[in-house]
């Protein structure tokens, strides 16, 4: 069934599916967890199964009939889902007003309406006073998803009136399900997706990918270098992460996953220094990770791990991304000994 596509986050579904064999199906959810666990994946398989025309169990889908096959290719008339336009940085008030006309519209096809707002961390004063009269008085019949990563980020009246649902980063066996799932088998690619991917099965995905790797070597080796070039850095970092598209979701996901890179690489560099155990690294990134380890020291290094860490929550908190990409290169290519 389609459920076996979701991975790691059983809980949920087993929530799901006491509440829909009660009948207490709620009209509001919150979804909560870091951006690429399976949230959206989630939403829709939920949707699948509450509109199946024919469901083998509850809150299961028989995906061979109409209505499942519309939710999987996006066209089913009463699955309305609203995202953030490309190059936007907030949801903006007339997509929403459009949003919740069409929820407030009769059922199409059977007797439910789902929405699912997809960016609810980008809601502005406007479009969320917008949506409250909607989550407040939920046409007969309808339920609505909201898609976030943290409760931090939602207004006091929209939390009042969700049930959250809390979903985690995938762990390692089931990381490494979903990426065998999708064709991915040589054993050390695995390792290091599995280890970079920090339990988001979209962040593994997407560095399954050898220009995530091009710009990563190109990098690693400029940063460690005595002398670190900014601009060149700094322009190949912004054109990485522009050629992701128009999208913001996915330009912050390419900053995110080059944090990720530099992370692992200082602390590879701290193990190196201390005699500890690496994997993944060459014999010429060996001897630049130690010859960069022995110039720096400990202290410094852990000052670029705690850098690069603060950088990563700044990309979730939407900082404009050339001032988080030039405050890390900044951090990197002040010489040593420099006060801060």
């Amino acid at each position: 069934m389609s459920w076996n596509r979701v991975r790691g986050h059983d809980a949920a579904l087993s929530t799901f599916r006491t509440t829909i064999t009660r009948g207490r199906l709620g009209q509001a959810y919150l979804f909560i967890g870091p951006d690429g666990t399976g949230k959206r994946l989630f939403a829709r398989e939920l949707a699948k199964a509450v509109l199946c025309e024919h469901p083998p169990g509850p809150l299961d889908a028989c995906d061979h009939c109409p209505a499942c096959a519309q939710v999987e290719a996006g066209t089913h008339p009463d699955v309305f889902a609203l995202r953030t336009p490309e190059g936007k940085h907030e949801l903006p008030v007339d997509e929403m007003r459009a949003f919740c006309t069409q929820m407030s519209l009769k059922a199409t096809r059977g007797h439910r309406k789902i929405g699912i707002v997809e960016d609810a961390d980008d809601f502005n004063a406007e479009s969320a006073n917008s949506f409250l009269k909607t989550l407040e008085e939920p046409p007969p019949g309808s339920m609505l998803i909201l898609l976030a990563t943290s409760t931090d980020r939602q207004l006091p009246t929209i939390l009042s009136r969700c049930q959250v649902v809390r979903f985690s980063p995938l762990g390692p066996a089931d990381l490494r399900a979903v990426l065998v799932d999708n064709g991915v088998e040589e054993p050390s690619q695995l390792d290091r997706l599995v280890r970079l991917g920090a339990g988001s099965p979209a962040a593994a995905l997407t560095l399954n990918d050898d220009s995530f790797w091009r710009v990563r070597q190109y990098l690693i080796e400029g940063l460690t270098t005595p002398r670190p070039n900014f601009s060149a850095l700094a322009e190949t970092w912004q054109r990485f992460y522009e050629e992701a598209g128009k999208e913001t979701s996915a330009q912050r996901l390419r900053v995110s996953l080059v944090i990720r890179f530099l992370i692992d690489a200082v602390q590879q560099a701290l193990r190196l220094s201390v005699g500890a155990a690496t994997s993944g690294l060459d014999g010429a990134e060996d001897a630049r990770l130690r010859d960069f380890a022995a110039r720096l020291g400990t202290e410094r290094l852990l000052e670029l791990v705690d850098a690069c860490v603060e950088a990563d929550s700044n990309v979730e908190r939407r900082v404009q991304l050339i001032l988080i990409v030039e405050s890390v290169l900044e951090q990197f290519t002040r010489p040593t000994g420099a006060a801060q």
